[in-house]
Formats: structure tokens, sequence, C-alpha cells
């Protein structure tokens, strides 16, 4: 839903909404601020500081209307108002302290969007931060969103908790936004010291549109006869968005769940890209096969069981396997591994250039890669660290093919064997496992449709 103003008693002091029934998206206070951020950014260094003095006025003026604006539009939303009285209180120290690299922990803190998962509850959310998938710069970024929590995954919550995961709907946002960027995570907000992380959030609504454009293009391409729910995703885009809220919830939370080898994805360390491959399909996986659980009951929850496990195919396959650069493209990876399997264990079809499931035999098909994978990890418990590597190399090279000029594949030199980890990470090529023939000429064929969901949202579809 789009928030919209209503009227209220204005009070001698405080900043007065504009009372004509407008969205907030088009309130004239958010387009202001939003236009102030924007202008910001060009003033700002990489680390979020504006470095040059005689920017300083400039910059003074934009950080008092973007908290102008805030002030403004904080009653529309009562239920951040801790936050955004923060908010207001780090761009004035930012400005006093002579827009050094900026400072957002107070405001960071002070928001706690796990607390109000309520469907079509509405946020305002500004600090200066990079975007996953789009700017790597901590530039002031400003997001209007909206939660997307029906009846059915509170009720799922309950069996599968999460209470760090939000899932939310995109309404208007600056450029850092106007990208592949589909999350809101607190570790990316510019601050002097990490706090205790309390939430995560994924817009689903931009998942879902861009698996609806994507999947709908190629399997045109690929003369694919869709099933019947993934029909109903096609042409539905809010059944859509919570089969993804579904999806990522589960998700999420198995990043921490399993017989792992030392929390493999989660803390900062430098390793082959496919481990990080691993890691995504795994959880994908286990998502993929909790929902062929809860699919065998009756219901909307066994509906969206269902609709994931296509969802976690198509997205992987058709949009995963040729998003992104070839370097080091570790969700690409992943899409590229599960089409193979698929194909290899004669599930998934591709005869006189049409593409076809066995969809009777697929559950049990993409279950054995899970336990594949899971196997992998309850092993490499007993394993050093490198030693683990090459396991998972060979895991992965058994599927897909590498790049003729490995030296994985080869087999790395003794002097690589017997040094460093970094000296195995260096040796792993960008594109260590090329583009089958297929999805070369799918990438091909696909390339606008792909770089047509750059900052696509769920009002776009």
């Amino acid at each position: 839903m789009s928030l919209t103003t209503s009227p209220t008693t204005s009070i001698i002091g405080e900043p007065e909404v504009v009372e004509d029934g407008r969205p907030v998206e088009r309130q004239p206070a958010w387009l202001a601020l939003k236009d102030a951020a924007t202008a910001l950014q060009q003033l700002q260094a990489q680390d979020g500081s504006v470095p040059d003095s005689a920017d300083h006025d400039r910059a003074r003026s934009l950080t008092t209307t973007i908290s102008a604006g805030i002030r403004t539009l904080a009653p529309l939303f009562p239920h951040d108002e801790a936050y955004l009285q923060a908010s207001v209180a780090d761009f004035r120290r930012w400005a006093q302290e002579g827009f050094g690299v900026p400072d957002f922990r107070d405001s960071l803190v002070a928001f706690q969007p796990q607390e109000h998962r309520v469907d079509g509850l509405a946020h305002l959310v500004v600090f200066p931060m990079y975007t996953q998938n789009g700017s790597r710069s901590r530039f002031v970024e400003a997001v209007l969103c909206e939660v997307i929590w029906p009846e059915f995954v509170a009720d799922i919550e309950q069996t599968y908790t999460n209470r760090l995961f939000v899932s939310l709907r995109l309404i208007d946002f600056t450029p850092g936004y106007d990208t592949n960027s589909a999350v809101l995570f607190p570790e990316t907000v510019a601050m002097r010291e990490t706090p205790t992380f309390t939430w995560g959030a994924i817009f689903q609504d931009r998942e879902a549109a861009r698996f609806r454009r994507v999947v709908a293009a190629a399997s045109d391409i690929t003369k694919l006869d869709v099933p019947e729910g993934t029909a109903r995703m096609l042409a539905d885009q809010r059944l859509t968005e919570e089969v993804f809220v579904t999806w990522d919830l589960i998700h999420d939370r198995s990043h921490m769940r399993g017989d792992l080898p030392f929390d493999p994805f989660m803390i900062k360390q430098r390793m082959p890209f496919f481990l990080y491959s691993l890691e995504e399909l795994r959880c994908d996986l286990t998502a993929f096969r909790e929902c062929v659980a809860l699919g065998e009951r009756d219901g909307e929850i066994a509906d969206h069981a269902r609709l994931v496990q296509q969802a976690v195919i198509f997205d992987r396959i058709f949009r995963f396997a040729i998003t992104g650069s070839r370097v080091r493209n570790y969700d690409a990876l992943g899409g590229q591994l599960l089409f193979a399997w698929l194909h290899q264990r004669g599930v998934l079809h591709w005869t006189d250039t049409q593409l076809a499931f066995d969809w009777n035999e697929v559950p049990a098909a993409v279950i054995a890669l899970s336990d594949a994978i899971d196997r992998l990890y309850w092993e490499s418990i007993d394993r050093p660290k490198v030693a683990h590597w090459l396991a998972a190399y060979d895991l992965v090279r058994s599927v897909v093919t590498p790049h003729p000029a490995s030296l994985w594949a080869r087999g790395l030199p003794e002097d690589v064997l017997a040094g460093a980890p970094k000296g195995y990470t260096d040796a792993v090529l960008d594109d260590e496992f090329p583009l089958s023939m297929f999805f070369e000429a799918l990438e091909k064929k696909m390339r606008s449709v792909i770089e047509s969901t750059a900052g696509i949202t769920g009002r776009d579809a």
C-alpha cells in the first residue's frame, strides 16, 4: 500500500505534514529530502566524508534539508520515532564535526524494524551506506519501503524462527538503490564501531519482479512449458513476493545451522569463491528441502512451499547463472552447478532446442545435491581448511567443467600446496568454471533482459 497523509493538528514550532492526501513518495518533504541526499552524494568521497572544505557550506545546507524532511515526515512513522530523532542528531553532529567519515551508529542502534513486522507498515530509512550490488561508496541513501508480512508467513516463522529477518517492498529511493541491490543490511552503514546486529532486510518485491521478467523471457527462448505454479507467479507480483519471503526466511536462518566447517560464510575470510557458491546454494537447497516437506500439508503454506521449489530452480538456472560479471561470480556458479546436476541425473532435458523437466523426479534430484553438500560439510569438520577447499573443488568439478587452463584442475604445484592458504586462493582463475555452451548462448539472448532488471521494483512488474 502507499502511505498517505491524513489530517493532523498542527503544533506550533513543530514541522507540519502536508495534508493533501498524496502518498508519501509524492510529498514535497520526501522529494526535497531525496533530492538533497542525491546532491550530497556528489560531494562525498568513497568513505562517506566531504573532504573539500569548500563544499562544507553546501553540504551543511543539504543535510539541513534532509533533517527537515525527516522531521516533517516523522509523524507518518510513529513506530520509528526514536530512530528518526537519532538520525537528525547524527546529521547534526556530522555537520558540526566538519563532515569527516560519518558515524551513524546511534541512529542505526535505534532502528529496530524486526520489532514491527506488520504487513504494509512503512519505514523511512536514511543512512550513509554502501548498497550491495550497487554503490561501494558510503553515500547518504534514503529509502521509503514497507513491510511484507502476510499472516501465513508469521505462521511459518513459528517453526522456522528467524527474529532478525525483515521482508520489505520498495516504494522510492536514491540512486544507490536504482541498481541490482535487493538488501538492506546494517553492516553497510558508516559507523565508529560495530554493534550487535539485530536485523537484516531483503526487498522481496525486487527479487520477485526480477524473477518474473527473467523467467518469462527465458522460458520463451528455451520453449519451456512452465508448470502451473510458475505460470501463476509470472502472472501475479504479490504472490511471487510472498513466495520469495518464504524462501528467504528459511534460507537466511540456514547459514548458521547444520554441520558447518566453522561458520563457513559469515566470518570475514578470504577463500576461493566456489566456497561461497556452495554455501549460498546449500542454504537455497535447504529451503527447497524444507518446502518439499511443507508442501505435503494442506492450505496456503503448502501452496507457497510448492511454489518455492519452482522459484529456487528457475531463479538459480535462469537468472543467477547469467547475471553479473564472470569475475569470481559465486552466485552464477551455484546456478551452473544446479543446472548441470539436474541434467546429468536425467531430470532436466535439452532436446531439439527445447527445455523440459521430469517434475516428479526433480525433488529427489535436488535433495541429492543438498545431501552431497551436507556430506562435504560434515566430513570437513575433521579436515584442515585447505583440505576442505580441495574437497569442495572436487565436488564442484565433478559436475561443472573447469577452465582448461586451471591450475586447480591440473593439480596445484607443490610450492602452493605447502604454502599459505593465500596461495591457493590466488591460483583460482577469475572465471574458474566458464559458462557451458547452453548458458553462453542463453546469456547472449538474455543480456538485455537481465540489464533491464537493474532498479526494478514490484511497481514496474
